[in-house]
């Protein structure tokens, strides 16, 4: 009960703070070499789909409706995904693992140039 309310008030929470988002962040000069296959997939797979792509009662607190399984869910959560995670915005993933900060820069200019 307490993870849901959390779940439903951290919306309200990030809207106050200084966060950065996808519409504000240009994609880099030249465009990425960043891909779905050679940085996107296992981005997720390293920080994200513990939680957004496993099974219901596994989820730890990760809503329903935002999976990360395939390109296409990430190309349809991107907005999500960047406020969350991106660059400095850093309220995910919760718990002990951290991702490294280029690795949020880099998540930040894949998403910002479409997520090829």
């Amino acid at each position: 009960m307490v993870a849901r309310l959390a779940l439903a008030l951290a919306p309200l929470l990030v809207a106050g703070c200084n966060l950065v988002t996808l519409d504000e962040y240009p994609c880099p000069d030249g465009g990425t070499t960043l891909t779905y296959e050679n940085f996107g997939a296992g981005f997720m797979t390293d920080f994200c789909n513990r939680c957004h792509s496993a099974p219901d009662g596994q989820r730890n607190g990760a809503p329903d409706d935002f999976v990360f399984a395939t390109h296409a869910d990430v190309i349809a959560h991107a907005d999500r995904i960047f406020a969350r995670a991106a660059d400095t915005n850093n309220s995910m993933p919760t718990g002990p693992d951290t991702i490294p900060s280029q690795l949020r820069v880099d998540l930040a200019n894949w998403l910002a140039c479409g997520a090829p």
